[in-house]
């Protein structure tokens, strides 16, 4: 894998509106009208903003797969990134959305845990490439990386078929939200390093 450059964004933008345009926790929070896959772009690109200021991107050496990583306790508000909420209210999840969006985040932060991690914001593989083992080999770079960071992988998933896939990289379940679907939350711990 390689850390993405900006003039990869709309590759990465490409791969997670196609891989999540169906995922019903980005239909959740994206206003739901005929401008809707814009709308989910929209989302993606905040993402890879955020990450880009706070965390990291990643592409798999052949372009077909991506990551992006938010490290929560390096975000702040900075003017930059009350502008990139601004446009994300405005262009994804709409006026009348905010209360639902902020209640959401609000139960989501609840049930994270206040410790250094590596949270797997989003992980998506091109759907003409799915099931060729390109998500598995991006996966196993990103454990490595957190691993040499000392941060333990954290994610939530609201698509059950993923459940057995993440558990098979170590990732066990810690929590569960129910809204109008099921949101699992998943961590894998650190490997305990011999000494």
């Amino acid at each position: 894998m390689k850390r993405a450059s900006y003039s990869n964004k709309n590759r990465i933008i490409d791969i997670l509106s196609k891989s999540f345009d169906t995922n019903q926790s980005v239909n959740y929070i994206v206003k739901q009208d005929d401008k809707r896959q814009e709308r989910i772009r929209y989302l993606m690109d905040y993402s890879f903003e955020v990450c880009y200021l706070f965390g990291e991107v990643y592409l798999s050496d052949d372009n077909k797969a991506c990551a992006l990583i938010l490290y929560p306790d390096k975000k702040k508000t900075t003017l930059e990134s009350v502008i990139l909420d601004a446009k994300l209210i405005f262009n994804c999840i709409g006026i009348a959305g905010i209360g639902k969006a902020m209640d959401r985040e609000a139960k989501i932060k609840k049930l994270k845990p206040k410790e250094r991690m590596y949270y797997l914001w989003f992980i998506g593989v091109d759907p003409k490439y799915q099931g060729s083992g390109i998500g598995t080999d991006l996966m196993q770079s990103l454990i490595e990386d957190s691993e040499k960071q000392q941060r333990p992988i954290f994610l939530e998933t609201s698509t059950l078929r993923n459940l057995p896939w993440y558990k098979k990289f170590g990732f066990e379940t810690y929590n569960e939200l129910v809204l109008t679907y099921k949101l699992y939350f998943l961590k894998r711990k650190l490997a305990k390093h011999k000494i």
